[in-house]
C-alpha cells in the first residue's frame, strides 16, 4: 500500500480539476441532485471525469503515429425501479448540470421515492493502491521515443530470423469524481500504462508472428530493462516456435491450459455469466443457481479489485463505493455474482463495488476488475506428464463467448502436442470449443502456480471497453474439444 490517504488526497485533485475551474462546489452538487428529485426516483449520481491520453508506435525504426488527447465531462443518472435516465455533456457548469437533470427527470415514475437527497456530504474513504502520478509526465517525448527504440532493438538482437518489429506504448491520466444521492463523495486518480511489442520471423519463404507486452496502474518508470528483456524475449520466442509449428489435430483429447493469460479464457466463458445484470434478467447459465455445484471440486475463482498497482484494480468503482475481493466460485459452488448499485438492490444482494463505465458519457454496469481462479496443489510437470495424448496451450488470442448459455470459441497463439507425458512438436491453428461450466466440471488437476496476466487486458460488453486483468494456475481439463486443421 501506499503512504498516503487515498480519498483525502484524491478528493483535493479532483476539486481542483474538475470543480474549482468551472465555478463549483459540492453545495451545486446538492443542488443538482435536489432537481432530480423533484419526480421520485430511487437513487441519483454525478460522475464527473478529466481524461487525458497518449498513444506512440514504432515501426522499421520510426515513429510511425502519435496520439494525445483531453476529454473531460459529467453524467447525470437518475434510477427509478429497473429504470434508467441518464444525461452526459463535455461542458462542465451548473447550467449544464441543471439542464443535464432536467433530462433525467423524464424517467417513469416507478420509484418507490422513499429515498431523498442526503442534507449533507459525507467524503468516503478508499483504498491506497496505486499513487496519483501523471504518467505522461514522467518521461518527455524523446525519452518514450527512446523507449520504444530500445525494445526495438533487444527484439532484433534476439534471433537473426527476426525481419520486423513493432512496438507500441500507451499512458492515461484519469481523475474521477462521484456524488451521490445518499450524501457519498469520492474521487479516485488513476493511472494506466502498457507497452506492446509484436515480432515477425522469417525462415524458409515462411512467416510466423508473436507478440507481449504489458503494464499496469504506474507510470512509465515502470519499464526497466529487465522487463522490456521480457516482452521482447516472449515475442520472439511465440514468433520462433510458430516457424517450425505443424497443423493441430482436431477432436475431443485431454487439454492443458497454461497458467497466467490463459484466464482469458475464464474470464470470457465463465466471468461474463457471473455478472449481475445477466443473471437479473435470467439470461445467463448461471442464473438461479447459488449454492449449486457448478464447477469441479477444488476450483475457486474470485473478482478481486483490490490488487495493488495492476491493470484491473481501483480505489474506487465508478459509483463511488470501495473495491473489493469476492468469491465468485468457493470449491465449485457457486457463492455470488457481480454486483453494481441499481442491480444488487433488484437481486436483494450485497453491492461487491463492480460499476464501471468507459467514460462519463457512458453508463455504469457490473464488470469485472481481476478475475483469476486461485492454485491448487499439483505441480505443472506432474499435470504434464499425467496426459498421455492432448494439448497444452501456453497463450491465447481472440475469442467469443455466448453469455446465455456459455458456449465459446478460443484460439491458441502458442500450443504444443503433449505424447507420453511429455510435450513435443508446437502445433498452429488450434481451436478450443466447449461451454463454460461444462469446462469448468471438467478440471481434474490444478497446478500450484497461479499466476496473473501481464497487465494487457481489455473487456470489452455493451460496446464499453475498460481494462482488466486475468489469471489462472495450469489447469488439466480432460475431453475438451479441439478444432484444428489437419
Amino acid at each position: 500500500m501506499k503512504l498516503f490517504e487515498p480519498n483525502l488526497q484524491s478528493l483535493a485533485i479532483a476539486r481542483d480539476v474538475l470543480l474549482t475551474p468551472f465555478g463549483l462546489d459540492e453545495s451545486q452538487l446538492v443542488k443538482t441532485l435536489d432537481a432530480i428529485f423533484t419526480h421520485r426516483v430511487d437513487y441519483a449520481d454525478l460522475y464527473f471525469q478529466f481524461t487525458k491520453n497518449e498513444g506512440w508506435s514504432l515501426e522499421e525504426g520510426i515513429v510511425k503515429t502519435g496520439s494525445f488527447s483531453i476529454d473531460q465531462g459529467v453524467g447525470v443518472r437518475a434510477v427509478s425501479g429497473d429504470k434508467t435516465a441518464f444525461s452526459y455533456s463535455d461542458e462542465i457548469s451548473e447550467r449544464a448540470l441543471l439542464d443535464a437533470a432536467a433530462a433525467t427527470r423524464t424517467i417513469a415514475r416507478q420509484g418507490a421515492g422513499k429515498v431523498k437527497v442526503a442534507s449533507s456530504v459525507q467524503p468516503v474513504g478508499g483504498r491506497s493502491l496505486y499513487l496519483p502520478n501523471d504518467p505522461l509526465n514522467s518521461l518527455d517525448a524523446t525519452e518514450k521515443v527512446k523507449l520504444l527504440e530500445r525494445i526495438e532493438r533487444i527484439a532484433r538482437a534476439k534471433d537473426p530470423r527476426v525481419v520486423q518489429v513493432m512496438a507500441g506504448l500507451a499512458g492515461e491520466y484519469d481523475v474521477v469524481l462521484v456524488m451521490r444521492s445518499d450524501g457519498v463523495l469520492a474521487a479516485d486518480i488513476r493511472p494506466l500504462v502498457r507497452i506492446s511489442v509484436t515480432v515477425i520471423a522469417e525462415q524458409n519463404g515462411r512467416r510466423e508472428v508473436g507478440s507481449s507486452g504489458g503494464g499496469g496502474r504506474y507510470d512509465y518508470a515502470y519499464f526497466s530493462d529487465e522487463l522490456l528483456e521480457k516482452y521482447a524475449a516472449e515475442a520472439v520466442a511465440t514468433a520462433i516456435v510458430n516457424l517450425d509449428a505443424r497443423p493441430a489435430p482436431a477432436g475431443p483429447m485431454t487439454v492443458v491450459l497454461g497458467s497466467g493469460w490463459p484466464g482469458v479464457l475464464l474470464h470470457e466463458a465463465i466471468g461474463h455469466g457471473l455478472e449481475g445484470d445477466f443473471n437479473r434478467k435470467g439470461s445467463s447459465t448461471f442464473s438461479g443457481r447459488i449454492g449449486e455445484r457448478v464447477a469441479a471440486k477444488g476450483v475457486t475463482v474470485v473478482d478481486d479489485g483490490t490488487i495493488a498497482d495492476r491493470r484491473g484494480s481501483l480505489n474506487i468503482d465508478d459509483e463511488g463505493n470501495p473495491t473489493q475481493c469476492t468469491t465468485l466460485i468457493e470449491d465449485g459452488i457457486l457463492k455470488g455474482y457481480i454486483q453494481d448499485t441499481m442491480n444488487a438492490r433488484l437481486m436483494n444482494m450485497p453491492v461487491t463495488g463492480n460499476a464501471r463505465r468507459e467514460s462519463y458519457a457512458h453508463l455504469p454496469m457490473p464488470r469485472m476488475t481481476n478475475t483469476y481462479m486461485l492454485g491448487g496443489d499439483k505441480d505443472p510437470q506432474e499435470i504434464i506428464a499425467s496426459v498421455k495424448n492432448g494439448l497444452y496451450a501456453v497463450n491465447f488470442g481472440g475469442g467469443q463467448v455466448d453469455i446465455t448459455n456459455g458456449k465459446f470459441v478460443f484460439s491458441a497463439s502458442e500450443a504444443y502436442m503433449i505424447e507420453d507425458g511429455k510435450i513435443s512438436y508446437p502445433v498452429k491453428g488450434a481451436t478450443l470449443i466447449g461451454n463454460g461450466p461444462e469446462v469448468l466440471n471438467r478440471v481434474s488437476m490444478i497446478g500450484n502456480d497461479m499466476r496473473l496476466d501481464s497487465g494487457i487486458g481489455v473487456c470489452g460488453k455493451e460496446g464499453q471497453s475498460v481494462p482488466v486483468g486475468v489469471g489462472q494456475p495450469t489447469l488439466r481439463i480432460d475431453g475438451m474439444t479441439v478444432g484444428g486443421t489437419a
